[in-house]
C-alpha cells in the first residue's frame, strides 16, 4: 500500500503590522456576516426567489463575504512573521532605498518590494558594499547596496 504524502503549503511572510491588518480584517468580515445573513433571511421571506433582486443582492454579498473569510484564514494559517529589511541600494546615478517585506504587503510607490521580487531575492543574504544583477524587464541592471538594516 503506498503512502499519502501531503504536500506541505508554504508560508507565506508578513510584517508584524501586515499580520495585524489580517487579523483586523478577519475581525471585520466575521462582523459583518451575521448582518448579510440576516438580509438573505429577509429576502427568502419576500416569495419568488427567480425575480427577486434583493435575495440574488443578498445572497452574492453574503458569498463574497464568506469567501473573503476563507482567504483571510488560510492566509492567518500560512503566515510566518518577519521582520522588514530597509536597504538602499544606488544604481551609480540614483539611490533608492526601500522596506522588504511580505508579498500580500508590497507596494513599489511606497518603496516597499516583496522578498520574493527580483531586487528582493537578489538582495537576500547580501551586506553592505555587494553588487547585485537584477533581471529588469529592460535588460539586467547592476546595483551595489548602500546600506542594510
Amino acid at each position: 500500500m503506498k503512502k499519502l504524502l501531503l504536500k506541505k503549503e508554504p508560508k507565506i511572510s508578513f510584517t508584524k503590522a501586515g499580520y495585524q491588518k489580517l487579523l483586523e480584517d478577519r475581525a471585520k468580515f466575521l462582523a459583518a456576516r451575521p448582518e448579510a445573513v440576516e438580509h438573505l433571511r429577509k429576502s427568502r421571506e419576500m416569495g419568488d426567489l427567480s425575480e427577486n433582486g434583493y435575495y440574488k443582492a443578498s445572497r452574492q454579498q453574503l458569498s463574497f463575504l464568506d469567501s473573503r473569510i476563507r482567504r483571510v484564514e488560510r492566509l492567518i494559517k500560512l503566515a510566518r512573521i518577519i521582520e522588514p529589511t530597509r536597504v538602499k541600494i544606488s544604481d551609480g546615478k540614483n539611490e533608492c532605498e526601500y522596506h522588504i517585506v511580505g508579498g500580500y504587503e508590497s507596494d513599489p510607490v511606497k518603496h516597499t518590494i516583496s522578498e520574493q521580487s527580483p531586487l528582493g531575492r537578489a538582495i537576500t543574504g547580501k551586506k553592505a558594499g555587494d553588487e547585485v544583477d537584477v533581471i529588469t524587464p529592460g535588460g539586467i541592471k547592476k546595483y551595489t547596496i548602500v546600506s542594510i538594516s
